[in-house]
């Protein structure tokens, strides 16, 4: 950690030089062609006067291990530098102007601009202060509501919210006469999990299977999914923390253990993997194994056969990948052992004897036999064949044999043999080696799979063949799947002919040899950011990083179509009329594509660096590209969104943009840039910037997207650094907001949301950061994003009733400014701060 944050300082001290001249550069230039405002009359600088600190705002994507503990660890410096900072302004401080200061603002905002995209590898990491020696920060992260000072020609109350010592000033519209006297409630409305997208096939084994009930058990995310082949239906068992990770079934085909990672909680504190063991009619947890127990995550999971499943094998993801038994309906450890430092792919008890265990991974084939409350450990060996990389997979046969699949693509027999006295001295006791090597594929073998009458299935990576063998490996059938959706990752025998198949392009096929096979659940296979609803059609479309963008139905859980990108997408929209969609690209590129035909009607290029915001105006006449290069371009739309003309840009922010909207009469933008700035621009007067921002505050918007705003002030945490809110969507009812956040939560809070500590429905499900929410046509779902996790969520939208042990709100009181009794108030102080008033009338916490 240590070396992670003194590389980010390193990286910090570099990038601010670079940046810090060129804003000097622009700056000048800037006041060479715009006039400056009359300086204030001298006195006192406020704390507002002060330069601010130069800390690059970036969204904490790639790994949720590594960069939310790396976050929150700098967050706790932080808190412990602002230790002697004072709460609130002094009344005697002098305000200052805030059009007289912007140029000092922008040039100090210029300079903590880095692209996330298109930096080197060092530069991506979010941008901390140096720990070692800590700036004090005279802004901590708090609100506070004042009215403006008498020098100021606006009569109307602001209110000043603080990220990351960087003051954001949003005006109280003129419908609100009493600020102080609002109160928030949580939203009548909820959310159900109707329906995930996606399969994790691509780095994980023996993580598909098939129940009596017809039921396919696969995983994403921290979801286990219960999938009826035929009905088409899902269910969701959903009391995991983190990804989970493995599963194993019971053999009365009925209970599920199901392991998961530890991961870190939003504070960067370790979380602690389980494995849960659940009855997959009910979905009822039975038990809860090893909590404190295990190491990083649950990497392999498997019950006893000879005894009906009374134990169960677990091996963790630590150095020395620990191998325990447990006796799962005590709840007790019966022994654990020292398994290796190398990567296990699998683990099973043998069927005939639950004292036997069979381990495999990289380079090892480990024989264990329990006895007299021990394991030991024997290693197959290979003798004259050559040894592998990997041992990829094993089962049993149904004669008692092992057979093992590898890395070379060779099916191996192994078989215990009587121990070689000449070689190994006399009391040399018997060992397990190769009785046989049958060539089955060009590359790996992912998976086997026995049948019930002793035949065997393989499954091919780089030839990605499905082979049948007969008892004695005799091949009889074979047939190869489509290269789209990648190589064979496991395979699950349904009734004898027909195969469920896990790819590892987070695919699942359903078929037979003969007559081929079809996905029945299909996923993206990277990180995903585009996310855009139909306007009139329960439809939605996804781009991401693996250059897929996917038009799905959201009423029959479908996917329309797929169609290749050159470039990784990273945004999109619908057009009013619906009958195109624009895809914004990782290099400046836009296309517009035929949503019937996915015929690319326009192709244009802004600038050269990433795309983050694609919005059409109400009417369709506009379309508003943001991108990184700190501009927005507006274009006119022209014959049904099939001709596009540069109309015009908007210059004058100081960072990369994030999101923007239009207002209802398609006239105006608001926009939000990487240094949290809030902009209106008037588009119909030639894209002018709005520099009386006072005079939008009464203005409608058609969406709202902006993650900062007067309306959606309080969905922001106290201590938030800026990038904890990665999207937000209002319903088109305006009743409601959604919001994705980096810590795998899907919020619901009330809209308007402006007061802070605003209660919300917290919703769980994805295992990580999550990086867009949109809600459908009519708000009868709310679809969300998961970043690294590649999981798409469908969330039906529901009305007020009864609570669902699913949801746990952020708060269980509503905001009030009193603070009550003195027992309700220890109460509420152990759980958000208390509120202070001071004598200017500002509040804040």
């Amino acid at each position: 950690l240590m070396e992670m944050r003194l590389q980010a300082q390193d990286d910090e001290i570099t990038l601010l030089k670079s940046s810090l001249a060129d804003a000097l550069r622009k700056l000048r230039l800037h006041e060479q062609q715009i006039p400056l405002p009359p300086k204030p009359s001298p006195g006192p600088l406020s704390p507002r006067g002060h330069p601010w600190p130069l800390r690059g705002p970036l969204r904490a994507s790639p790994c949720r291990m590594r960069s939310l503990r790396a976050k929150t660890t700098m967050k706790r410096s932080e808190r412990r530098s602002r230790a002697g900072a004072p709460w609130w302004r002094s009344p005697s401080s002098q305000p200052w102007s805030e059009a007289s200061n912007s140029s000092r603002a922008k040039a100090a905002t210029r300079a903590r601009d880095p692209p996330r995209t298109h930096q080197p590898p060092a530069l991506q990491r979010p941008l901390k202060r140096p720990s070692a020696a800590p700036m004090a920060d005279p802004y901590p992260p708090f609100w506070r509501a004042r009215k403006r000072c008498a020098f100021n020609h606006w009569s109307s109350q602001s209110i000043k919210m603080f990220i990351r010592g960087r003051p954001i000033t949003m005006y109280i519209p003129s419908n609100i006469q009493n600020y102080e006297e609002l109160r928030m409630d949580f939203p009548t409305e909820k959310l159900d999990l109707d329906w995930v997208y996606g399969y994790r096939g691509r780095d994980c084994r023996g993580n598909l299977y098939v129940l009596p009930s017809g039921e396919a058990v696969y995983f994403i995310a921290c979801v286990v999914v219960l999938y009826h082949v035929t009905n088409r239906t899902q269910r969701h068992y959903r009391k995991h923390t983190d990804c989970v990770r493995c599963l194993a079934i019971h053999p009365d085909k009925v209970l599920v253990a199901s392991g998961q990672t530890a991961g870190v909680d939003k504070d960067g504190k370790p979380l602690q993997p389980f494995v849960h063991i659940w009855d997959s009619t009910t979905l009822v947890t039975l038990q809860q194994i090893g909590l404190g127990t295990f190491e990083r995550g649950v990497g392999s999971v498997a019950f006893s056969n000879a005894d009906a499943g009374t134990f169960l094998c677990v091996i963790d993801e630590s150095n020395e990948h620990m191998l325990s038994v447990w006796d799962w309906k005590k709840n007790t450890m019966v022994l654990e052992v020292k398994s290796t430092t190398e990567a296990v792919f699998a683990v099973e008890f043998s069927p005939a004897d639950t004292s036997n265990i069979i381990t495999c991974g990289k380079s090892h084939v480990y024989f264990w036999t329990q006895s007299a409350g021990t394991l030991t450990k024997k290693q197959g060996i290979f003798g004259k064949y050559k040894k592998p990389k990997f041992i990829m997979c094993f089962v049993f046969s149904l004669t008692g044999d092992v057979l093992t699949g590898d890395s070379e693509g060779n099916i191996l027999t192994w078989g215990k043999s009587a121990a070689d006295i000449k070689t190994l001295g006399k009391g040399a006791k018997e060992t397990f080696q190769i009785m046989k090597q049958t060539r089955a594929h060009e590359g790996s073998v992912f998976t086997l799979c026995i049948l019930q009458g002793g035949a065997l299935l393989s499954g091919g990576g780089k030839d990605r063949r499905i082979i049948r063998w007969s008892a004695d490996l005799a091949p009889e059938r074979e047939c190869e799947i489509p290269e789209k959706f990648g190589a064979v990752r496991t395979i699950a025998n349904v009734d004898g002919e027909e195969l469920l198949v896990g790819t590892t392009r987070n695919a699942i096929l359903r078929g037979t040899f003969s007559d081929g096979f079809v996905a029945i659940v299909q996923g993206h296979v990277d990180e995903m950011w585009g996310l855009a609803t139909h306007p009139s059609q329960n439809l939605f479309l996804t781009c991401g990083n693996d250059k897929q963008a996917c038009l799905w139905n959201a009423e029959d859980h479908s996917l329309g179509w797929c169609t290749h990108l050159e470039e990784s997408g990273l945004c999109a929209d619908f057009s009013p009329n619906g009958s195109v969609v624009s895809i914004g690209l990782s290099t400046g590129r836009w296309l517009v594509l035929d949503v019937q035909t996915r015929e690319v009607v326009c192709d244009l290029t802004d600038g050269n660096e990433q795309l983050s915001v694609m919005r059409y105006s109400p009417d369709g006449s506009f379309l508003a590209v943001g991108s990184h290069d700190n501009f927005i371009y507006i274009y006119s739309v022209m014959e049904g969104g099939r001709r596009y003309t540069r109309f015009g840009k908007c210059t004058g922010h100081s960072s990369f943009i994030t999101h923007l909207d239009w207002s209802k009469d398609g006239k105006y933008i608001m926009s939000n840039s990487g240094d949290y700035e809030i902009l209106y621009w008037d588009v119909a007067g030639g894209c002018k910037l709005l520099r009386n921002r006072f005079e939008s505050k009464d203005r409608e918007w058609a969406s709202y997207t902006c993650v900062l705003g007067f309306h959606v002030m309080g969905v922001w945490l106290e201590g938030s650094d800026g990038t904890d809110i990665n999207a937000l969507c209002r319903s088109h009812s305006e009743k409601v907001v959604a919001v994705a956040d980096d810590f795998c939560k899907v919020h619901l809070f009330q809209y308007p949301c402006p007061k802070p500590k605003a209660p919300s429905h917290r919703y769980d499900g994805h295992g990580s950061h999550v990086t867009n929410v949109r809600f459908t046509h009519i708000d009868s779902h709310l679809l969300s994003l998961g970043g690294k996790d590649t999981c798409i969520l469908q969330w039906r939208v529901k009305g007020g009733g009864t609570g669902d042990s699913r949801e746990h709100p952020t708060l269980s009181f509503p905001l009030s400014s009193s603070i009550g009794s003195s027992e309700q108030g220890s109460q509420r102080e152990k759980e958000t701060s208390s509120w202070l008033c001071d004598q200017e009338g500002a509040v804040c916490y």
